[in-house]
Order: C-alpha cells, then structure tokens, then sequence
C-alpha cells in the first residue's frame, strides 16, 4: 500500500494574510512573528503557522488553522492556538495529587488515604468451618485482615526487593563470596515469598532487618572467614630513666631565674651597694671595717692602772 501526501492546496496557502488578521485580534499585540509556513493537516485543511514572540512564550508557535469547502475559492478560519514547538519551554507533566507522594515521603504523624480499589490488594480469607483449612488461612493468608496482598501485589512487591539494594544485583552482592541462604542470620519469610526471600537478623551487615534474596551476600556472613596474617615482631622498648627533656615553658622559667641571680663581671663578691646620700665604700675599707682590733683579737698583757 502506497500512502501519497496530500497536494498542496494553493487557496489554503494563500491564506496566510487572512490568518494573520485573525490572530492580530487574539493575540498580545507585538507577540506575532513571521510566517513560518502551512501543514495541510488534512484535503482542503491547513495549519498556518506565525512565530511567537512573547518573553514567556519562548519556542512556541501561533497556529491558525483554516478550510475551504470543495470547488471554495475562499478559505475559512477555523480556529487559533499557541502551541509549543519542538524547542518549547513546558511545564513539568501534571500529577493528581492522590499520586504525588512518592515512597519514602511519609513521615511521623502523616497518614495516607484509604485505596478502595488498590490493584496491589485484594479481600481477606473468610473462614470455612474447616478445621485444616481455616489453620493455614489464619497463618499464610492473614485470616481477620479485611485485605491481604494479592497475586499482583505479591510479584510488584518481589521485583521491587529483588532488583533493589538487596538483591543479588548489589554490588555489595556480587563482590561477596558466600551468600545469604548459607549464612546463619538469615531468616526465611513466611508464606510464598519464602522461596526467595528472607530477613537478615545480623547487626554487623548492612541488610540488618531488611529483607534479603536468598541470593544475596555480604562480607558479614557467618561461615566465611578470612586471612589472618602473623603480626609483626616488635623488641622489647628500651626506657631511659635518667633522660630528662625540658619543656619549653619550663626551660625559660629556669633562664629568667638564672639572669636574676647573675651579678656584673666587675662587681667584687662582697660589695656592699651604698643607701641614698651615702659615698660608696671600697670593698678593701669594708674589710677593714669587718676585720676585729688586734687587741681585741689576742687580748692586751699590759695591766691597767687607773
């Protein structure tokens, strides 16, 4: 089948003046650019298209689409847009507000309103009467639970922890060399999912209370091990109790008392230093002062008369 464009419809594009005319009564006055051509959207109709030229408006279009009715040598404008062309700014894509909490939004205190048709639940198990049946409802199947995940539930659920942070494609999983359904601290689900999950119970691992593929692994598993080499020999340290090493504070306390003791090269030992109004005294005189008579000394033979 060959598809063959439409031919170019010689009324519909001589009706750019009549376009401009019409959008010249709509749009922001100096917001018209040039004419950027038509697009025969269909026989006998086209799309006119003029620039924006509006700040805020930057990479959209006006666009005046127009019509002919058959043998017509008149066209006729149908409608006007502003549009965005392919280099148009847009807005973010609009969300309904019941969809835009994403995971991990909730916090303490919020709540999240109630789903009536969640296509990830379905009704919980009512009771049969039988004995067998209604024991393994009330285990598996959450007997008493007005919903309980259903088999769509249960797949979205398990795609999720299987391709996520815990799963075997986790770096920290293929770099580890055992995995989780060796390791001791793993704890197998309850339900269908056993199978393939479980809930790793060691502090020590980054999946602590999280839920694990069997296929997992990380380097906290309890039966893997690992190189222990021998330590290096050190000698016996050596104390030298007769050094002493002098802080800096303290060795300049010790240099200012030492410069207060010194006294002048050519002071003598036992100069005497003169009060105020007094003529110093040599240090020969002073020793003449302190040294006793010679009488006084050895005591006087001669008899002492009146």
């Amino acid at each position: 089948m060959t598809v063959t464009a439409p031919k170019t419809d010689a009324v519909l594009l001589a009706a750019s003046d009549l376009a401009r005319s019409v959008l010249e009564e709509v749009a922001e006055p100096g917001t018209i650019g040039a004419h950027l051509g038509l697009d025969l959207l269909e026989e006998r109709l086209g799309m006119h298209w003029f620039e924006c030229l509006s700040p805020g408006y930057r990479g959209w279009r006006w666009g005046v689409s127009v019509a002919r009715v058959p043998r017509a040598k008149v066209a006729t404008v149908c409608e006007t847009n502003l549009l965005p062309g392919p280099d148009a700014v847009l807005a973010p894509e609009w969300l309904p507000y019941a969809d835009r909490l994403a995971p991990g939004d909730l916090g303490a205190g919020d709540v999240l309103p109630y789903r009536q048709d969640d296509p990830n639940l379905e009704a919980g198990f009512e009771a049969t009467g039988e004995e067998d049946v209604d024991q393994m409802a009330f285990f598996e199947l959450g007997l008493g639970r007005p919903r309980v995940l259903s088999a769509e539930g249960r797949e979205v659920a398990a795609s999720r922890w299987y391709f996520g942070d815990h799963g075997p494609m986790a770096d920290i999983a293929t770099k580890a060399t055992a995995r989780c359904t060796t390791c001791g601290y793993f704890l197998p689900m309850a339900g269908a999912l056993r199978a393939t999950f479980g809930v790793c119970a060691n502090e020590w691992s980054p999946s602590d209370g999280r839920v694990v593929s069997l296929d997992h692994g990380c380097g906290a598993h309890s039966e893997t091990d690992m190189d222990h080499p021998e330590p290096a020999s050190v000698g016996e340290p050596i104390v030298d109790e007769f050094a002493v090493d002098l802080e800096p504070a303290q060795r300049a306390a010790r240099d200012e008392t030492t410069a207060g003791d010194e006294q002048p090269a050519d002071a003598a030992p036992n100069a005497a230093v003169p009060a105020e109004g007094e003529q110093p005294v040599e240090a020969e005189q002073l020793a003449e002062r302190e040294q006793p008579d010679e009488d006084e000394q050895h005591g006087s033979d001669d008899p002492v008369t009146d």
